[in-house]
């Protein structure tokens, strides 16, 4: 049986050679507590390199895009599961949304993603409803809050609530 990982261990994605595009970059990623396991089998499995990729292709060198499709049965699974039109691209855009949900803050989300713009990252997160809601449940807490404190009177409220509401919205944005 493999040891596991001290709980300060991270993975580096370590390469090599000169390269212009940004997931060329060596960085520090999270290893969440299920996985742990898994990499501490697999860096046994190096036997101490610390240059040794922990999956390789049938070669030996790097995985191909091709070899993980195949590999995972990618096409026959997605197809099965009625998700003809699931990327393992759009897999990225969950694990960083999933993070943004867990309270990882945008520049260390930055840095796991490899992104050199903020703006490039935010173009992975996607809220769902329920996270949309609670955002509304946390602004009214806030400003309830507020209130209590004396910070903001109960008039004031009001009045920002009434011109949210009678300001005219563009006709893009009303109901057809």
């Amino acid at each position: 049986m493999a040891p596991d990982l001290p709980p300060t261990d991270h993975s580096r994605t370590r390469r090599s050679g000169r390269q212009t595009h940004q997931g060329r970059i060596a960085r520090f990623i999270p290893i969440i507590e299920p996985l742990r396991p898994l990499i501490s089998r697999r860096l046994q499995a190096t036997r101490g390199d610390p240059d040794a990729r922990l999956y390789t292709g049938p070669r030996g060198g790097r995985i191909s895009t091709a070899v993980l499709r195949d590999a995972t049965h990618w096409d026959e699974v997605t197809s099965d599961l009625g998700y003809e039109h699931l990327r393992r691209h759009d897999l990225r855009h969950t694990g960083l949304t999933w993070m943004a949900d867990a309270g990882f803050l945008p520049h260390i989300l930055m840095e796991i993603a490899g992104h050199r713009l903020i703006t490039t990252t935010q173009r992975y997160f996607h809220p769902d409803v329920l996270r949309i809601l609670e955002a509304g449940q946390a602004l009214t807490h806030h400003l309830e809050k507020l209130r209590c404190d004396g910070q903001i009177t109960r008039r004031w409220q009001h009045t920002v609530i009434t011109i949210a509401l009678k300001w005219p919205l563009p006709s893009r944005f009303e109901a057809a």
